[in-house]
């Protein structure tokens, strides 16, 4: 009985044990698990907002998002799918410039999150140094100075350094040379930035007056010229000159013996005619032998024009630009003649041609001679309005020699410019070749000034604003300049106006033409070399030529524009 007794007891509390267990679950529910914390997904995030890193080529970039929730996570920089780096920071470097899309993937067991980058990678932007002149140094009489100012073209803060036969002796930018000792001097000039340097090297020689070289310049060496007319014949950018005469012989008999280097020549008689001019400074002997070739008449070459003729001129024979924004833009031009052709074609579609900066110019021809109204005789089209005004000089020339080229005399137009003291004659302007794609041109003038013309990348990404048909690395143009009147009207340099002349001049907003878009010219207004009236009965020619030498800051050089030339007395057809 015993034994039954405990072991009745035992179950009883086995089941009173079930019992209690049953009601605490709430009866046959599973019993519950410990929660597991649920992770995060990461988040990738940059504190430039931008997504726009900059960097230049062969340096190193160091990219450091901001993540969140990226404990265990990995991650993988990509470009078009190529993982090129698995590390949280992303270290970048190029060879080559350009812009370069990376996405950057974070990821853990949470999830993941992306982001696309953008990396411009830019060309390393050294100094670039030149020195208009230098190129084949420099000679001075002993006890002169000679300022150098060579222009340095630069992105970042740039470092200068002057050495004299490797002697440092400046650090600034420009330099005046005093030294009066006799002998030669090797001149150094460098420019440096982060990005690298540049330098130019030359000689300075300096001497006796007896020593120094006397040079010369004469535009041609032929002319051609019409019976009873007076030409000029001239030696120019005379250097070193001092105490010269110059001899003048005509066909042998001598005419003319002084210190001027310039010759009235008068045709009296047809055929050819030799010039010799001789200088004599008492050291050293110079001679240039010049030919006249005295034409008929004027009239003999007269082409009356017929209704089958063309109002508009019908061939370009010259197109020299200055160095300009527009100059090699969508087209390709490497002689003269494929130049011409293509201003051509834009003249026929009444479309610009553009003759960039100070001297550029455009020669054309008719089918017919213009005659000397008296009134207006041409027109050119242009595209100036109100507060902007690139004037061009127009010249005009008569067929002499009948050959139907324009190798014969030129005679400015006079406009409402012509004669003021600030109005320059025979003024020329030097055009240097750029070291590199997309610079700018340098330039010097006759009266000691230089300058640039600008590089205008954001307008016009051509390589070179130097015209591609110009072999040469210097070259020189001539006219006449005007005073420019442009001017910055907002005063931080946003607003530029360029504001008209008078009268007489083309792509020039003037007063005194009805058609804003063309300007009229009177054969009657022709000047010979010293003022004088032409009294040219008809023309035959053409030349235009921008008159002003200035840049307008973002808006570039003063350039003239020339749409089409036309006889303003016959209907266009």
């Amino acid at each position: 009985m015993k034994k039954l007794f405990v072991f009745a007891a035992f179950i009883a509390a086995v089941l009173l044990s079930a019992c209690s267990d049953d009601s605490e679950l709430g009866g046959n529910d599973p019993q519950p698990q410990p929660e597991v914390p649920v992770q995060e997904p990461p988040t990738v995030s940059f504190e430039n907002e931008s997504l726009i890193f900059t960097t230049k080529v062969s340096q190193m970039i160091e990219i450091k998002p901001i993540y969140t929730h990226n404990e265990d996570a990995t991650y993988a920089w990509s470009i078009e799918n190529k993982v090129i780096s698995t590390d949280p920071d992303l270290q970048f470097t190029s060879e080559e410039s350009g812009s370069f899309y990376i996405t950057i993937t974070v990821k853990n067991e949470g999830g993941e999150d992306s982001e696309e980058i953008r990396i411009d990678v830019r060309d390393l932007e050294a100094p670039a140094v030149s020195l208009p002149g230098s190129e084949k140094g420099y000679m001075l009489v002993e006890g002169t100075q000679l300022e150098l100012k060579p222009i340095v073209e630069s992105k970042s803060e740039a470092h200068y350094r002057w050495t004299m036969n490797e002697q440092e002796v400046s650090t600034e930018k420009d330099y005046t040379f005093k030294e009066s000792v006799r002998g030669e001097y090797a001149m150094k000039f460098a420019a440096e930035n982060e990005d690298g340097a540049d330098f130019v090297e030359f000689v300075i020689r300096v001497c006796s007056a007896d020593e120094v070289d006397f040079k010369w310049t004469f535009l041609q060496t032929e002319y051609n010229v019409a019976l009873g007319r007076t030409i000029c014949l001239k030696a120019i950018d005379i250097e070193n000159g001092k105490d010269a005469v110059y001899t003048w012989t005509k066909d042998g008999e001598q005419v003319q013996q002084n210190a001027n280097p310039e010759y009235y020549f008068t045709a009296e008689s047809e055929g050819r005619h030799e010039v010799i001019v001789e200088m004599n400074n008492g050291r050293l002997t110079a001679a240039k032998t010049l030919v006249v070739n005295v034409c008929p008449a004027e009239g003999q070459f007269y082409r009356a024009k017929s209704d089958a003729n063309n109002a508009f001129s019908v061939k370009v024979y010259e197109f020299l630009p200055a160095p300009g924004q527009f100059v090699n833009e969508n087209y390709v031009a490497n002689t003269m003649e494929e130049a011409c052709v293509y201003a051509q074609g834009r003249l026929d579609q009444h479309a610009y041609v553009s003759l960039g900066g100070f001297g550029g110019s455009l020669t054309v021809g008719f089918d017919h001679s213009i005659d000397n109204t008296g009134d207006y005789d041409f027109a050119i089209e242009g595209n100036p309005f109100d507060g902007s005004s690139e004037p061009g000089v127009v010249w005009v020339m008569q067929d002499e020699n009948g050959d139907g080229l324009p190798n014969d005399t030129w005679y400015e137009l006079k406009g409402s410019e012509y004669g003021k003291p600030e109005t320059i004659t025979d003024y020329a302007v030097t055009y240097y070749r750029p070291k590199s794609p997309k610079s700018n041109v340098a330039w010097t003038d006759n009266k000691g000034n230089s300058g640039e013309v600008d590089y205008l990348g954001d307008y016009h990404r051509q390589d070179y604003y130097y015209p591609a048909w110009v072999e040469s690395d210097t070259y020189t143009l001539r006219g006449t300049c005007l005073k420019s009147r442009s001017y910055d009207k907002s005063g931080n340099g946003t607003y530029w106006v360029n504001p008209a002349f008078d009268w007489g001049y083309s792509d020039n907003f003037s007063a005194t033409d009805l058609d804003k878009k063309e300007n009229l010219f009177k054969i009657s207004n022709a000047v010979t070399f010293d003022g004088r009236e032409a009294n040219l009965k008809y023309i035959d020619f053409v030349k235009v030529q921008c008159a002003i030498n200035f840049k307008c800051g973002w808006i570039g050089e003063v350039s003239t524009e020339v749409f089409a030339v036309r006889d303003a007395n016959m209907n266009a057809k």
